[in-house]
């Protein structure tokens, strides 16, 4: 029986967290081969992943998914798992799933003189069920509007404004306009989640949101005590929402913004290193000052000065210039009744989704021009000046224009001039 783990070019990634629970039941099956109770060649034909307590029963496994597309990918012609992960393996679709329920089950199936019924996986479609609507927001135009585009251009966003101005109401709601996963993408979100323990027995039908207290350390942020996945591989396709950014604390922030920036992590360890996805929308959330009330036009801001500047610098320069667009909200929102419903803006973000997929749209001579003001006006580096273009790009697709016109760069450029 197969045992997956480290190769010649380190640890496949996916498997390693599994690796010491998977080998119970395989070595148990290598000696019934080796001692001539089930035949070898056969033995070596079949996968095996599952934990084997004392008394010969099979226990579930974290990870199985991985494992069985990895089996397929050998050539095997089926896995042996627990009935718990019997669904999960079978959510891979290219291995036959062989439940068993103990040892001697598993030697007989193995053997094959028991052939268990075959396990399928019926497909869900994606759906945003249970994700809170944006119809729910009063006011906070322009918030709603980073929201939006955030969306539709995986752009980072930070939220700025006083306790109750509706930044984590947004956050949530926001995985509701993002576009639907892709199959693939699903798959790539179910594997993580498996890895780490945290499915729930289905194949994910939308994307993740990811909510970290800010006393996370930044071993539970971005990995490195253990090879199981962090926060940042957990949002993987979805949404990473840290509030009270100020708050967590600096290492924890600064471990974030290579895998950030590179869409993965790299976790070394004595015995290997391994690299995890992490391509996931970073949302941020925090107050002016302190109390909160810094700039508020009803309520007098209570923090000195010194304390404010400690606040905010809190949050670093290379940090800051990560986010894409900044967006400050007041207390009190703009009178008005609900804004649009999550599946209207939905619709919105997925035509300007396909469309950015299709091609970058062509730039008119003043969107140029202006760009080129911008960068000397905002003093801008030229990952921010690259982020206002990608921005500017964003807000001429959802507007359903093929060509980039001078007042997209204006808007683009005031999400990016927002203080930090």
């Amino acid at each position: 029986s197969h045992v997956f783990g480290r190769t010649g070019r380190g640890v496949r990634p996916g498997l390693i967290w599994v690796l010491p629970l998977l080998r119970m039941l395989a070595i148990a099956l290598a000696v019934l081969a080796a001692s001539g109770q089930i035949p070898a060649a056969a033995a070596a034909r079949v996968g095996a992943a599952a934990e084997l307590g004392l008394d010969g029963r099979l226990r579930p496994v974290p990870g199985v998914l991985a494992i069985a597309e990895a089996a397929a990918q050998q050539r095997l012609e089926g896995l042996v798992v627990a009935p718990e992960n019997a669904a999960e393996a079978a959510m891979a679709g290219t291995i036959p799933v062989l439940p068993a329920h103990d040892l001697h089950m598993a030697a007989e199936i193995v053997a094959g003189r028991v052939v268990p019924e075959p396990v399928t996986y019926e497909l869900e479609a994606p759906h945003t069920a249970g994700i809170p609507d944006l119809a729910d927001v009063r006011g906070q135009e322009r918030a709603r509007r980073a929201v939006e585009l955030a969306a539709a251009g995986f752009h980072s966003l930070l939220m700025i404004g006083p306790p109750g101005s509706g930044k984590t109401m947004l956050a949530r709601r926001l995985p509701g306009v993002m576009p639907p996963p892709s199959l693939e993408e699903r798959l790539e979100i179910t594997r993580i989640h498996s890895a780490a323990g945290l499915l729930e027995g289905t194949l994910a039908t939308g994307r993740p949101f990811r909510a970290p207290h800010h006393t996370a350390s930044a071993a539970a942020l971005v990995g490195g005590r253990s090879l199981r996945p962090a926060e940042v591989t957990l949002a993987h396709r979805g949404v990473l929402f840290l509030d009270e950014l100020p708050e967590f604390n600096r290492p924890a922030l600064e471990g974030l913004r290579m895998p950030l920036q590179d869409g993965e992590v790299v976790i070394s360890r004595a015995a290997g290193s391994v690299r995890l996805p992490a391509g996931c929308l970073l949302v941020a959330a925090m107050n002016p000052c302190p109390c909160g009330f810094d700039g508020d036009p009803e309520r007098a801001c209570t923090c000195e000065t010194s304390r404010v500047s400690a606040y905010r610098g809190r949050i670093s320069g290379p940090l800051a210039d990560r986010f894409d667009l900044r967006v400050e909200m007041p207390r009190r929102a703009a009178h008005g009744g609900a804004g649009e419903a999550s599946a209207t803006v939905a619709a919105r973000v997925a035509k300007a989704r396909e469309q950015l997929d299709a091609g970058r749209p062509a730039w008119c001579a003043e969107a140029t021009t202006f760009l080129l003001q911008a960068t000397e006006r905002l003093l801008l580096s030229g990952r921010g000046r690259a982020r206002i273009a990608t921005v500017a790009e964003t807000i001429a697709a959802l507007a359903g224009r093929e060509q980039v016109l001078e007042d997209d760069v204006a808007e683009a450029a005031a999400y990016r001039a927002e203080r930090a």
